[in-house]
C-alpha cells in the first residue's frame, strides 16, 4: 500500500478525500482524551481517596498536578511543533499521555499518581496547543470556521459526559480503569496520525533557560494561587517570584523571530483583541460555573443529582452552537458574532439570578448559546490574524487565555465565597461572570475595521 503525499505549508486546500476525515479524527479523538480525563478524574477523587489511604485534600494533587502539567507545557509544546513540525510533536505528545495514562493505573501511591498525572498534563498540552493549527493545515481555509465548530462540539460533548462515563466506570471497576481506558483510544489517535498533514519545521532549536523561566512563572502562580486562601503571605512571595521570571522571560524574548511567549504575534492587534476577550470570556464563564452548583442547591434545595441535570442543559446547547457558529464565521464578520455571543452569555448568567426554578433550563441554554457564539468564532479570529506558520504559537497561547481565565474566575469566586455571606456571595459571583462576559463581547468589536483573515 502506497503512502499518501504529504501536506505541506504551501497547500492551502488542506488534505484531500477520506485522508481529512481521518485526519480530523485523529486530532478531534486527542481533544476528547484530554477534556475526558479532567472529567472523570474529578469524579474518581473520593475513590481515589479512600484507595490510597489519603485525605480528599491532598487527593485533590491529582487534579492540580494535570493542570500544572498543561499550563507549564502549552507554550514550548507549540514551540517545539513549529520547530520540528506539527505532526511530529503531536504524535509524541500522544505517546507521552498514553505511556502516563498507562502509569496512572499502575500507581501503587498518591505521589506515583500525581507524577504520572503531571506528564499526562504535559503530553495532553501537547494536543491542546497544534490541535487547531494541525485542522488549519487539514481543512480549506473557508472551511476553518467549521473545522473549530467541530472541535467546539467534540470538547463540549466530552464534557458534558465526563462525570458521567467515570460514574459509570467506577460503578463495574477500580478506578484504574478510568485511565486505562485511554490506552485503546489513544492507540486509535495514534494510528490516525499518519493522515495528518506533514508541515515542515523551521528547525531553530528552544532555548532552554526561556523553557525554564516558563516553567517558573507558570509553577510559582500556579502554587500562589492554591495557597492564596489559607497562606496568604507565601502566596504573595510565589506571585512577586511568577512575575519577576515572567518579566525575564519577556525580556529575553524580545526580538526573537518565534518566541516562546509569541509576543510579535500579539503585536497584531486582531489577535491581540482575541486573547484578551477569550482571558475575559473564560473568566467569566468559570465564575459561572463555579457559583452555579452551590446556588441551585443553596437557593432551590435541588439535590446534587437534579443540580448535575440543570446543568448539563449548558454544554448540551455548546455542542449545539458550536458547529452553528462555526458555519457563521465563515460568511459573517466574526466580531459582531463575538459580540452577540457575550451578551447572551451575560444575559443568561444574570438571568439565572432572577429568574425560578421552572426557568433555570433556559437561563442555562442561553448561556451555551452565547459561549458557542463567541468561542468559536473569537478562536476563528485567532488563528486566521496570523501566519500559518505560525499557528502553533496561536494554539499554544490560545490554551493558556484559556486556562487563565478559568483560574481567575475560580480565585475570585473562592475569595467571594471566603469573604462574604454564601447568599450574597452567590449572587455576586454570578454579576461578575456576567459583567465579565458582556465586556469580552464588547472587546471583540475593537476588531471590526479589521480583516477577520490575513492575506497567506
Amino acid at each position: 500500500m502506497t503512502a499518501s503525499p504529504v501536506t505541506t505549508a504551501a497547500d492551502s486546500d488542506g488534505v484531500a478525500g477520506p485522508r481529512r476525515i481521518w485526519a480530523i479524527t485523529s486530532v478531534l479523538a486527542g481533544m476528547v482524551l484530554v477534556v475526558l480525563d479532567t472529567a472523570i478524574a474529578n469524579v474518581a477523587l473520593p475513590t481515589i481517596s479512600r484507595s490510597l489511604h489519603v485525605t480528599p485534600a491532598l487527593s485533590v494533587l491529582v487534579v492540580t498536578a494535570y493542570q500544572l502539567g498543561l499550563i507549564i507545557a502549552l507554550l514550548p509544546a507549540a514551540a517545539l511543533g513549529e520547530s520540528l513540525g506539527y505532526r511530529k510533536v503531536f504524535f509524541a505528545g500522544t505517546t507521552l499521555f498514553v505511556i502516563a495514562s498507562r502509569f496512572c493505573a499502575l500507581a501503587p501511591t498518591l505521589a506515583w499518581l500525581v507524577a504520572a498525572r503531571f506528564f499526562q498534563g504535559l503530553g495532553g498540552a501537547t494536543i491542546m496547543a497544534l490541535g487547531v493549527a494541525l485542522l488549519r493545515f487539514t481543512v480549506p481555509r473557508h472551511r476553518l470556521g467549521r473545522a473549530i465548530g467541530w472541535n467546539a462540539l467534540t470538547v463540549a460533548l466530552a464534557s458534558a459526559a465526563g462525570p458521567t462515563i467515570g460514574a459509570a466506570i467506577l460503578s463495574v471497576a477500580h478506578w484504574q480503569w478510568l485511565f486505562t481506558v485511554n490506552v485503546p483510544v489513544g492507540a486509535i489517535v495514534l494510528i490516525a496520525t499518519r493522515t495528518l498533514p506533514k508541515v515542515p519545521g523551521h528547525g531553530r532549536p528552544l532555548d532552554g533557560l526561556s523553557v525554564a523561566l516558563n516553567a517558573c512563572t507558570f509553577t510559582a502562580l500556579a502554587i500562589a494561587v492554591e495557597l492564596a486562601p489559607t497562606r496568604s503571605t507565601l502566596a504573595v512571595v510565589l506571585f512577586l517570584v511568577a512575575m519577576s521570571s515572567a518579566t525575564a522571560l519577556v525580556r529575553r524574548e524580545v526580538g526573537r523571530p518565534a518566541p516562546l511567549v509569541p509576543l510579535d504575534l500579539l503585536a497584531r492587534l486582531p489577535f491581540r483583541v482575541s486573547v484578551i476577550a477569550s482571558v475575559l470570556c473564560f473568566a467569566g464563564q468559570t465564575a459561572g460555573l463555579v457559583t452555579l452548583p452551590f446556588y441551585l442547591q443553596h437557593t432551590f434545595d435541588l439535590s446534587p443529582l437534579m443540580t448535575g441535570l440543570c446543568l448539563t442543559a449548558w454544554p448540551l446547547t455548546v455542542a449545539f452552537a458550536g458547529p452553528t457558529a462555526g458555519r457563521l464565521s465563515d460568511h459573517v464578520p466574526t466580531a459582531w458574532l463575538c459580540l452577540v455571543g457575550g451578551v447572551l452569555l451575560a444575559i443568561g448568567l444574570a438571568a439565572t439570578g432572577l429568574l425560578p426554578l421552572h426557568g433555570q433550563p433556559l437561563a442555562l441554554a442561553l448561556c451555551g448559546l452565547g459561549f458557542g457564539l463567541f468561542n468559536v468564532p473569537n478562536n476563528r479570529a485567532m488563528f486566521l490574524s496570523v501566519p500559518r506558520e505560525r499557528s502553533g504559537a496561536a494554539g499554544g497561547l490560545q490554551g493558556v487565555a484559556r486556562l487563565t481565565g478559568q483560574t481567575a474566575g475560580a480565585v475570585v469566586m473562592s475569595l467571594l465565597l471566603d469573604l462574604m455571606p454564601l447568599d450574597a456571595a452567590l449572587r455576586s459571583g454570578l454579576a461578575f461572570g456576567a459583567t465579565l462576559t458582556l465586556v469580552a463581547g464588547l472587546t471583540s468589536i475593537l476588531r471590526t475595521g479589521t480583516p477577520d483573515a490575513m492575506p497567506q
